[in-house]
């Protein structure tokens, strides 16, 4: 039988042992963080004991923290939430946003809100002057995702804050893609608001947290009991949270994807004929994203798991449209490569011997579509 290989840990990752082993007893319990007696205090402390170390994974303060569902919960709560306490008028975003941050922006234009699309370079990039002009008009909130879950590319987010800031903008990265592939610090990123996700890093399904600058004014997206200092209302979810909290901890003690694997991937596919996108940019390392010109990525992707690899034409969160990426339609890539595009996102169990068997299924593939399109001619 042939072993299923998982090469799509952008989209989620397994759950990490010792964090389900942390959760169960909370699955046990009656926890509710808000209530007074025993139950409920033992929860409360769970609850920020969780808190301290997913601010301790990007150098935060505690209380800077605050829980969400999603990482998609986290970035509508940042554009939605900073943008409802301000009297309409313009935002911008990068072309290359994930459907999370691009979706809310665009719906606050129908509350009056005017919206750029800040361009990015050849490479995926935001450079300084595509935000410089598209800053030319005053902005009152610019996102700028950190690692695209794309390509992998990883923006200057220090240069361009510093940017948003001269021009009076309050400044939001999306670092989902981020967290746990590179170091993150808060402060010295020199952002307000900062989303990120439990699920991508080992955790549970269902955990997220927007992390804020103090000074910071924010509407909730939810109202209730008052949860998360009025932020975030809603009972928490302990055993999540708790899940979420562990995976950060392990962060620091857990094998990193080494660079190594990607490129001995690379390799492989550039002799293949592939256009590999991103490439040029600082990228992190589990991630790349690419194309055979000539070969559809969906058909490739599923005939790739029907040979015992998963992997993915592009964002899991709008897996459902057959569009070309429009990550790879900002960068200029043309509609007809963009629309073969397939994503190789590795995790630290994977090894180089899965590398070398993907590539040879992928040979295998290529050849049979191939010969396929010659017959149908």
């Amino acid at each position: 039988m042939t072993r299923n290989v998982y090469f799509d840990h952008n989209a989620t990752t397994p759950l990490d042992p010792v964090v389900r082993e942390a959760m169960l007893p909370w699955l046990g319990i009656p926890a509710n963080a808000s209530s007074r007696h025993q139950f409920g205090r033992s929860a409360r402390h769970a609850l920020e004991q969780a808190r301290e170390q997913v601010a301790a994974a990007v150098s935060a303060h505690p209380s800077q923290v605050v829980f969400t569902g999603s990482g998609t919960e986290a970035d509508n709560f940042a554009i939605r939430g900073i943008c409802s306490t301000l009297k309409p008028g313009h935002l911008a975003v990068s072309a290359i946003e994930h459907p999370a941050v691009m979706k809310p922006a665009q719906a606050l234009l129908q509350r009056g809100w005017k919206l750029t699309k800040i361009a990015v370079e050849k490479t995926g990039k935001v450079g300084i002057r595509n935000l410089e002009e598209a800053l030319q008009q005053p902005a009152a909130l610019v996102s700028i995702m950190l690692a695209n879950n794309e390509t992998g590319v990883v923006q200057d987010i220090p240069a361009l804050s510093g940017i948003a800031r001269r021009h009076g903008a309050i400044m939001h990265t999306d670092a989902v893609q981020a967290l746990g592939k590179m170091p993150l610090d808060f402060n010295a990123f020199g952002v307000q608001a900062m989303s990120l996700s439990g699920h991508k890093i080992g955790g549970p399904q269902g955990t997220g947290a927007l992390v804020l600058d103090k000074r910071l004014d924010i509407q909730p997206l939810l109202y209730g009991g008052g949860q998360e200092k009025g932020r975030r209302s809603g009972t928490e979810n302990i055993a999540a949270i708790v899940g979420f909290g562990m995976a950060c901890e392990l962060l620091m003690h857990r094998p990193k994807v080494e660079i190594e694997l990607r490129d001995e991937l690379e390799v492989g596919l550039r002799a293949l004929g592939a256009a590999i996108f991103g490439a040029e940019a600082q990228r992190v390392p589990n991630t790349s994203f690419f194309a055979i010109p000539g070969i559809d990525g969906e058909t490739l992707v599923m005939a790739l798991d029907r040979a015992g690899y998963a992997v993915a034409s592009g964002s899991a969160c709008s897996s459902d449209s057959s569009d070309p990426s429009p990550v790879l339609l900002a960068m200029g890539i043309s509609p007809e490569l963009a629309q073969g595009a397939v994503r190789v996102s590795l995790g630290s169990g994977n090894t180089a011997q899965e590398i070398q068997g993907f590539l040879q299924a992928l040979r295998g593939e290529l050849s049979r579509m191939q010969t396929m399109s010659a017959l149908a001619v």
